[in-house]
Order: C-alpha cells, then sequence, then structure tokens
C-alpha cells in the first residue's frame, strides 16, 4: 500500500543552522498527507525520533522550533501533521483512522537509510498516537509520552470544552458508544508494548490530568513491562522554557542509554 513512501519533499527554513527540515507528503492508508522531517547536518547515521504531537486540527500544530530541538539531540525527527491538514487529504479523526498517519511515519523514518532504529514520542493528544503505535510495531527502541492522554473516555469526562468536538469527530458520547472510545484507549491493547516507556507529566496539568499516567503506569506494571516515570509535582501541561530544556535532554539522553542496552 505504499505506507510511508514519499511523494514529495521541499526545503523549510530551520532555525537551527546545525538541522535541515523539510516538508514530507507520504502514503496513509492511500491519502497523501503531510509532515515535518527534521535532520542533523552531519551525515552520520542516527536513531529515528517518530514526533507526535497533541491538539487537533490547528490547535497543537507541529512547530519547526521543536522539532529542531529534538534533532540537534542527534535524531532524525519526522512529526507528522496528520490527514487533512496543511494540504494532507483526508480528515483528521482524533486517534481514530488518522493514527495510521502516526504508524505511516514510523515506516518512513524505517526506511531512510541513515536510520538505526526508531523511537515513539507523543505530547497530549499524541500520547495516545504514540502508544498505539508502538502496539502496532513492539520493536520500536523506546516509547515516550509527555503529558500524554491514555484513556479518551477520561479526557471526555474532564474537557468539557472537547465534548463538541469529540462527539462530531468520534460520533457520538463513550456512554452511548463505549467501543468507539475503546478503540481509540491503548491502555486494553497495552500488554503488546515491549518497548521501554518514559511517562513525563506535571502533577498541577489541568489539559490531560496526571490521572492518564497513573493509570497508564499502572497497566505496565501490572503487566512487568519496562516503565519509568518522571512527575513533576509544580507544573502543569507547559513547562517553564529552561525546565523543558532540560527535560529534552534528560530524555533524549535516556532514549540513547535505552539504545545503548
Amino acid at each position: 500500500m505504499n505506507n510511508g513512501k514519499v511523494v514529495e519533499k521541499y526545503k523549510f527554513p530551520s532555525p537551527n543552522p546545525n538541522v535541515n527540515l523539510h516538508i514530507i507528503t507520504y502514503y496513509s492508508n492511500g491519502l497523501k498527507v503531510k509532515g515535518m522531517l527534521a535532520t542533523p547536518v552531519s551525515e552520520n547515521t542516527h536513531d529515528g525520533f517518530l514526533y507526535l504531537r497533541g491538539g487537533i486540527k490547528n490547535v497543537g500544530q507541529v512547530r519547526p522550533a521543536r522539532i529542531a530541538q529534538f534533532a540537534s539531540e542527534g535524531f532524525i525527527v519526522f512529526a507528522p501533521f496528520y490527514r487533512g491538514n496543511r494540504g494532507g487529504e483526508g480528515n483528521e479523526d482524533f486517534a481514530g483512522e488518522d493514527r495510521h498517519d502516526a504508524f505511516a511515519g514510523y515506516e518512513l523514518l524505517k526506511a531512510l537509510p541513515q536510520v538505526k532504529q526508531v523511537h515513539i514520542f507523543g505530547f497530549s493528544r499524541g500520547g495516545v498516537m504514540a502508544l498505539l503505535t508502538a502496539i502496532e510495531y513492539p520493536e520500536a527502541a523506546s516509547v515516550v509520552t509527555w503529558g500524554g492522554v491514555s484513556d479518551m473516555s477520561l479526557t471526555y469526562l474532564e474537557r468539557k470544552d472537547l465534548r463538541k468536538m469529540m462527539k462530531r469527530v468520534i460520533g457520538g458520547t463513550p456512554m452511548k458508544f463505549p467501543s468507539r472510545y475503546r478503540h481509540r484507549t491503548p491502555l486494553y491493547q497495552i500488554n503488546q508494548i515491549q518497548a521501554p516507556v518514559l511517562i513525563i507529566h506535571g502533577e498541577q496539568d489541568r489539559n490531560v490530568s496526571v490521572e492518564h499516567s497513573y493509570r497508564l503506569e499502572k497497566r505496565l506494571k501490572e503487566l512487568d513491562k519496562s516503565v519509568t516515570s518522571w512527575y513533576f509535582a509544580q507544573y502543569t501541561h507547559y513547562f517553564p522554557p529552561k525546565v523543558n530544556r532540560q527535560v529534552v535532554k534528560d530524555l533524549t539522553n535516556w532514549m540513547k542509554m535505552i539504545r545503548q542496552k
């Protein structure tokens, strides 16, 4: 089906002289969708880093500076925009069929000759996408979820401001259509994850409550999976810039240590 095959590639201005940025058009289940590729200027082989953003449509879009930040730590980073965004075909549907855009992004990275192995990272709603991708690709090197959703029904209950969108996109409430929310909740298939998992969460988070990470950690531990948790008592969904930069360094160092084992 050509999932992950690159159709078009053009250069994008990079905020970092040591990182090249490109906008990529690639195939995902027959659709032409778009994403951003960040490559360190050095021609060495690197680990791949699948960056799965949060939000939906114009909320939480991929930021070039953020992608370049991770690439500057020595990774080849690919960040899907998800279907229907930035000129891509189809319609984003909040961890429904658009999960295939993440899967195809994994395939895209895996096919690059300079990529040795692929790590998966998800922020906010991207946490669900990261976990679903790790379930689909048990050979992934590692998976990190930062302020990540793990239970879609819990998101519906917690975020009154998102309910209208969720009912429209998912097709109803979790009370009326539990199977549709279960389909988007990786906790029910978490036994299939083989990669080490790192959980990062601010305990004052009001966008995605820390309960999502507690539930994920509990389930992983019940299944005797490899899980590391970094909880920050004083922070919300968004960490202060200085702390954010340090956590990026720490999590990429964690990935590198995992790689060496």
